[in-house]
């Protein structure tokens, strides 16, 4: 299952993207964790950190080889995300390593209703480093 973690890009400039999720109570992932106090789970922050950082790379989805996760570093963790709350992700493109692979520093904040924009609270942050899928060939001979 595919979970979409971008309801909408907010801003995309040269070095980094700002988009936007609204965490409703009907995403699936919501109803395990936990069943009496509802919030979003720590990795589906991380993979909204991913997604956004993916879309950056690659805004129109067409590039052959997809960018994957290959290192998380320094994830923090802050506020709760319960449902009714949106969460704002800013990746910010951070270095481009030899091998191809690309640093992101991340922030991901809580938006809720009549939040002060100034002060949002930190749900998650921290580095991300995406490459490249590397697909293996494998040959194989008929006798």
């Amino acid at each position: 299952m595919h979970f979409n973690l971008i309801d909408r890009v907010l801003e995309r400039n040269e070095t980094q993207i700002i988009t936007l999720k609204h965490v409703s109570s009907a995403e699936e992932y919501l109803q395990d964790h936990f069943p009496s106090f509802p919030v979003l789970p720590g990795v589906m922050m991380l993979e909204a950190m991913t997604q956004a950082a993916r879309s950056f790379l690659d805004p129109d989805n067409t590039s052959e080889l997809p960018w994957v996760l290959t290192q998380a570093k320094a994830l923090k963790y802050g506020s709760f995300v319960r449902p009714g709350a949106s969460i704002r992700v800013t990746m910010t493109k951070h270095k481009e390593n030899a091998d191809g692979s690309i640093d992101f520093k991340g922030d991901v904040r809580l938006v809720e209703p009549d939040a002060d924009e100034d002060n949002l609270p930190v749900a998650c942050s921290g580095r991300i480093t995406l490459r490249h899928t590397k697909i293996g060939t494998t040959t194989a001979s008929c006798s």
